[in-house]
């Protein structure tokens, strides 16, 4: 068995541990190819009865005892807490402490957790009752002197989610180990679970990463991951992960991001509601392989949109929360400090596409938008996936285009003032801001390279914003659309020969009486391909 150092030893006082048995990330990539070959057997959970009596409120009382914290009195800076059973998380998770190449079961025990005398958890069998866990603040302090015992930076709960804070201390937009077969008409979508976690004990004290080992198991896929977990300015995830199918899918999600989009001033509802916005995410961003920097603003679609950004070898990709000004959400909940997700591949990733999905969703209380990298190579049985990537959680992208950003999108009646405004006519306006724009000699406009995947485009034009601003300037136009089905609108400002903004790429979808189109409909636009499901 190797020899457990004294801090872990110490764990064995706190924390229930079972027996040692050698540990390493091959022999777990060894175990999830596998069990890609074995019958796939759904987890078993716990009663329903008792659990759908752990609903949020109920859940939010059971609170894990930090003073049993697994690396409370290290090694490391970062000290685990675990997450109990619920009405939203219902299949356990088995937990173990890896030191010296031997792991070792943290075995489940009641006693971990505080809760109320008539909490429903009490009324679970004996078993294991784990949900997931989160990383504590340093036990160190850090520049704001947090208390690690009641404030933490990730958290893994639910099926394959995980999300962190960014740099402004907010938890928001979450991630996905993977994503099968999302917003795909033939075929259910599938949530495998991260059924079993290892925790790496810290050889250096003072490190601010931490390493966490996952087998991934669902009805078409198995998988072997490793996290190296970085607290920095914000949150920094470097993934490897080892995939293997047990059955063809038709839409293999690789790093998803899932987020929320109710509505932005670009085209809010009359009196939906009283803040002037509601989201997590307000854009997807990509930088793709040619070296194109593209803003895509998301919509709360009619109906289910998937669409899909052809590339090869993409530098990255991300659904960011641009719009940092608090008056422009007027809520205590501070969604303008909810984190950006940017996904940098690491490696060869080849051909594929970068695709959004974005369901209609009436509260903020649903995560109705999902982008992930979907490989155009078919996902078989029997194939296998070896990934590496790196997820940065902070207030913006990493690695941001030195051109003019989208800052603004506004819908309008179209038309000219003091002349009839034609019925369904739009008018779109498009503010940019850059050091690229600052630059423009006075007298002289950029001009708007403006297309659309259909409908007639009119009174195009640009002009500096009347603000005062250096390198603000914004791009109006028409469009004139026949029809329900949606527009792709493609958008960049240009001098001479020279890109001054990143792509603007816009989904419109017209307001008529026509009826919507029947499920599997096809439109193309200029970039992406656009299927309504």
């Amino acid at each position: 068995m190797g020899k457990l150092s004294s801090a872990i030893a110490g764990e064995e006082a706190k924390l229930r541990l079972g027996d040692a048995s050698p540990f390493s990330f091959e022999s777990l990539i060894e175990l999830a190819e596998a069990k890609s070959r074995m019958p796939w057997f759904a987890p078993t959970a716990g009663p329903a009865e008792v659990l759908s009596q752990i609903n949020y409120d109920a859940h939010g009382k059971i609170k894990f005892d930090t003073s049993l914290a697994l690396f409370a009195l290290g090694p490391g800076q970062y000290p685990v807490v675990f997450s109990h059973l619920g009405t939203y998380f219902r299949f356990p998770v088995t937990m173990h402490v890896v030191h010296d190449d031997m792991a070792r079961e943290i075995v489940f025990d009641d006693s971990y957790f505080d809760m109320p005398a008539d909490s429903p958890a009490r009324r679970l069998p004996p078993g294991n009752h784990f949900a997931g866990f989160r990383f504590q603040e340093s036990r160190s302090g850090d520049q704001r002197q947090l208390d690690w015992r009641t404030n933490d930076w990730v958290a893994f709960l639910g099926a394959s989610y995980f999300r962190a804070i960014g740099d402004q201390y907010q938890y928001g937009i979450s991630a996905r180990g993977i994503a099968v077969n999302v917003a795909q008409a033939s075929q259910l979508e599938e949530f495998p679970d991260f059924s079993h976690f290892w925790f790496e004990a810290a050889a250096d004290t003072r490190s601010s990463a931490v390493i966490v080992y996952a087998l991934l198991e669902g009805p078409s896929i198995c998988g072997a991951y490793r996290f190296v977990l970085h607290r920095d300015k914000g949150v920094i995830m470097d993934i490897d992960a080892s995939l293997f199918l047990r059955r063809d899918i038709e839409r293999l999600g690789i790093a998803p991001l899932t987020s929320m989009f109710w509505y932005s001033n670009t085209a809010k509802p009359t009196a939906i509601d009283w803040r002037p916005q509601v989201h997590d995410s307000d854009g997807l961003a990509i930088w793709t392989g040619n070296g194109e920097h593209i803003w895509r603003p998301l919509n709360n679609a009619p109906r289910t949109m998937a669409s899909a950004f052809i590339d090869n070898n993409p530098k990255g990709f991300g659904l960011l929360q641009r719009d940092r000004d608090f008056d422009h959400y007027l809520d205590g909940v501070h969604y303008e400090r909810r984190p950006s997700l940017w996904v940098e591949p690491l490696g060869d990733w080849g051909e594929g596409s970068v695709q959004l999905v974005e369901n209609p969703t009436d509260a903020e209380t649903h995560d109705n938008i999902v982008a992930m990298w979907v490989p155009k190579l078919a996902a078989q049985t029997g194939q296998n996936f070896r990934l590496r990537y790196r997820l940065h959680w902070q207030a913006d992208e990493p690695f941001p285009s030195p051109l003019a950003r989208c800052v603004a999108t506004r819908l309008g009646r179209g038309g000219l003032p003091g002349q009839d405004r034609p019925e369904g006519d739009r008018k779109f306006v498009v503010e940019f801001q850059g050091d690229g724009l600052a630059k423009i000699p006075f007298g002289v406009r950029p001009l708007a390279v403006l297309s659309s995947s259909r409908g007639k485009l009119s009174n195009v034009f640009t002009e500096a914003v009347p603000d005062g601003k250096q390198g603000h300037w914004r791009a109006q136009f028409d469009l004139s659309v026949e029809g329900r089905e949606p527009v792709e609108l493609r958008l960049f400002l240009q001098l001479g020969d020279e890109a001054l903004s990143e792509t603007w790429l816009y989904q419109y979808h017209p307001f008529t009486s026509e009826p919507l189109a029947s499920a599997g409909q096809e439109s193309s636009g200029l970039i992406s391909s656009v299927k309504a499901v």
